[in-house]
């Protein structure tokens, strides 16, 4: 149960690139129209979770869904570079066949669960090194649980791994988590207990239909 979280990692809302497939990486295309309904649904259900701070990438799609939570909860945003997505390089803006074609030698390698270095960018280890730096301080001076990590697919999946102590890698047991979604851990005695994973809220059919200035209806 999230209720029970001191740290809850939240992938940003939908954005065009991720409804057609195409790799976003560092690349920072906007939430589009779900996306954004998609982050004040869940930021309603985070912030009766009581959060005590929220910590975001700087890429626009996921400061723009934890804006969504500081309204909800009063709480001001810090932002951390460590959190952005996995940098995918040269692959950044294509889809999967357009990977497949262009780097054929490094889609088979990811699809053997190698830790590709994609694009000529990241490894999925090297970002869990960066954002589960990013976590433990933060962790550290927010003087209370839980704490929102507001950050992206890639990202989170390999923080989870990082805190769990798993060897961070392609085809784990972690599917990469849908938008607006969440895992929730605690830290116990002997270490971090994963207690949730890809949960979240759906949006009402009311809440699709407001018009506001931040988001517009689905058509």
């Amino acid at each position: 149960m999230t209720d029970a979280a001191d740290l809850l990692i939240w992938r940003h809302g939908r954005t065009e690139w991720n409804d057609t497939g195409r790799f976003q990486g560092q690349q920072d295309p906007p939430l589009d129209s779900v996306g954004h309904v998609q982050g004040r649904a869940a930021a309603v259900a985070l912030a009766a979770l009581k959060p005590v701070a929220i910590v975001s990438s700087d890429l626009g799609r996921a400061s723009a869904t934890a804006a969504y939570l500081a309204s909800e909860t009063g709480l001001e945003v810090t932002y951390d570079a460590r959190l952005r997505e996995i940098d995918v390089g040269a692959w950044g803006g294509l889809t999967r066949p357009e990977i497949e074609e262009r780097f054929p030698e490094e889609w088979a390698s990811l699809l053997r669960g190698e830790d590709v270095r994609r694009g000529g960018g990241e490894t999925l280890s090297e970002v869990g090194v960066r954002a589960a730096e990013a976590a433990t301080e933060h962790l550290g001076r927010a003087g209370g649980v839980p704490l929102v990590l507001v950050t992206h697919g890639g990202t989170a999946r390999a923080l989870v791994m990082a805190l769990l102590g798993m060897r961070v890698k392609e085809n784990s047991a972690f599917a990469a988590m849908g938008n607006a979604r969440w895992a929730a851990l605690a830290h116990r005695e002997l270490g971090w207990q994963l207690t949730a994973y890809n949960v979240g809220r759906e949006p009402e059919a009311s809440e699709a239909g407001r018009d506001d200035a931040t988001a517009q209806p689905v058509l």
